[in-house]
């Protein structure tokens, strides 16, 4: 986008840098040199909060008409996504995907602005393993992996490989290479560095944990994991450094939207354990990403289905009979509800609802109420130009700031490799594990745009004191119910078990079943609700498991 067509999208005060070649500083009328910039304009993103309201409050119509159908999959997330991108690759087109959203793909979806694309939330893939067959076979299929997608260490797309640097953190006034802190650091933190590490690379040699997680091993002496905190199972190890600490619990934070001291321990030495993929034109930890994050992920799953999907559809009424699964349907756009007679359902939206939305199923309702969701903060900041790369490590793909309560910011640029500084847009990451996910919730909905910003400004401020001045629009998304955490005792606890088990008519197929959300689960259980499917429906089909 040129200068101008940028500056007349934004329409905003503040310091616009070399943007589209400008040097200097340009203050839009209506600003007074030395006055704080004001809040940048921009967007609060996220689920309908009204329509969810609605939702529980039952002030939904009666159906008026009824549709049968072979095979109904409700959510469009990735697991719901997967669901129909198997059912297709079968060869079976009857079926259809509800979405309660006017765009599929869930946390993983893409956001347009002035600046280019930048993530929703979801905004990278580690290079799978060999275990994860599907995500490797949806790869092959999108020209991403290069060959043979059963290598053990096939070549991918260099487009699609993160340009270095990948990470870097700030302390101390400083930007280091990596994440694991040294910057402050002594002898005694490094020691306990390599002890961790050991740890972790005796867990990964025997192949405890796997992804997707339903292959991991399942002796007394792991399962025994679940029943203590991360941190604890570190002071246990005598593991007492404070910036190890600090990483494993970023970590836990990063990928499950919980502190380390909540965090089961078989789920924080999973997330360290149980990457094995590697690249014969990368180094093993690489991620695979893009401008958008995920979208184009999403994109690859959404090609083949396009006419399957209903965008703008809300399920809000679930009960199985001897003959079918009746789903009752409210359509806003339309002000009517459908019911749906499947022959079989597909589950693929947050277990959450379950109790709200199926009847007479009590099991299912009592296991659902044992999850406990993370809620999340996002903000997209489009900014004129990159702040300054700050003293110590270039800039790179994702900038952490050590003892901050956010996860940092990747950079939609990135991947661009651009010679010259233009404008970008800034994907800051905030998991509200400081407080209870209902109190989350609250502050997400109480606390206003504005306010979030000035929490958002106040933290990256500490690395970058000018980028309040070179934000030009920020969009907020606001995620309820980000992901399921697995606190202690939950993994292995039972709560999951009635929906990872199969049923004549009913299947599960979110990463919620996992206990927790990535890319790679929830496209594990989209998949194998469709191949469960297809056995029932008698259909033969060429695993994408196996």
């Amino acid at each position: 986008m040129r200068r101008r067509g940028f500056l007349g999208a934004l329409g905003a005060c503040g310091t616009l840098g070399t943007l589209g070649g400008l040097s200097g500083t340009t203050l839009v009328a209506g600003c007074s040199p030395g006055s704080p910039p004001p809040i940048p304009r921009g967007r609060v993103l996220g689920n309908d909060v009204d329509l969810g309201h609605r939702l529980r409050a039952g002030d939904l119509p009666p159906p008026g008409e009824t549709r049968k159908i072979p095979v109904l999959i409700v959510g469009g997330g990735i697991g719901g996504l997967a669901a129909g991108w198997k059912l297709a690759k079968a060869g079976v087109d009857d079926f259809l995907l509800l979405e309660m959203e006017e765009e599929t793909g869930g946390n993983s979806r893409g956001l347009a602005t002035a600046a280019g694309a930048c993530p929703f939330a979801a905004h990278y893939l580690p290079l799978p393993g060999i275990e994860a067959v599907a995500v490797r076979e949806l790869l092959a299929e999108l020209g991403v992996l290069q060959g043979d997608p059963r290598a053990p260490r096939p070549t991918y797309d260099e487009r699609y490989l993160c340009a270095m640097p990948q990470e870097r953190l700030y302390r101390n006034g400083l930007w280091q290479e990596g994440l694991w802190p040294h910057i402050g650091t002594n002898a005694n933190d490094h020691a306990q560095y390599a002890r961790f590490q050991e740890l972790m690379a005796a867990y990964r040699d025997r192949r405890a944990f796997s992804v997707p997680m339903a292959l991991s091993r399942r002796s007394p002496e792991l399962l025994a994991l679940d029943r203590v905190s991360m941190r604890d199972w570190l002071l246990a190890q005598k593991l007492d450094s404070a910036p190890l600490h600090w990483y494993v619990d970023y970590a836990c934070r990063d990928d499950y939207g919980t502190a380390s001291a909540d965090t089961s321990a078989w789920a924080g030495i999973h997330y360290f354990a149980c990457r094995s993929g590697e690249a014969a034109n990368a180094e093993h930890d690489t991620v695979l990403t893009a401008p958008d994050g995920n979208a184009w992920l999403v994109r690859g799953l959404v090609r083949g289905i396009t006419a399957r999907i209903q965008s703008g559809a809300i399920a809000y009424r679930v009960e199985q009979t001897k003959r079918a699964v009746l789903v009752d349907v409210f359509l806003p756009a339309e002000e009517r509800s459908v019911r749906f007679a499947a022959e079989q359902l597909i589950w693929a939206a947050p277990l959450f609802l379950v109790p709200r939305v199926f009847v007479g199923e009590a099991k299912l309702a009592a296991a659902a109420q044992r999850y406990s969701h993370a809620p999340w903060l996002v903000a997209n900041l489009v900014v004129s130009s990159l702040p300054s790369a700050g003293a110590g490590a270039p800039r790179a793909w994702d900038n952490v700031l050590y003892d901050s309560p956010g996860l940092g910011y990747v950079v939609s640029s990135h991947q661009q490799m651009r010679l010259a500084d233009a404008g970008a847009v800034l994907t800051y990451y905030r998991a509200l594990s400081g407080m209870s996910p209902a109190a989350g919730r609250e502050a997400l909905l109480s606390r206003t745009r504005e306010t979030w910003l000035d929490e958002v400004f106040a933290d990256l401020g500490r690395a970058h004191a000018e980028l309040r001045s070179l934000t030009v629009a920020a969009d907020i998304v606001r995620l309820g119910h980000a992901m399921a955490r697995p606190t202690v005792g939950f993994i292995w606890g039972g709560a999951r078990e009635p929906f990872a088990a199969d049923s004549p008519r009913l299947r599960f197929a979110h990463a919620d079943v996992s206990g927790f959300s990535i890319f790679e689960e929830a496209q594990y259980r989209g998949v194998l609700a469709a191949e469960r499917t297809l056995r029932r429906l008698g259909v033969r089909f060429t695993s994408s498991l196996v």
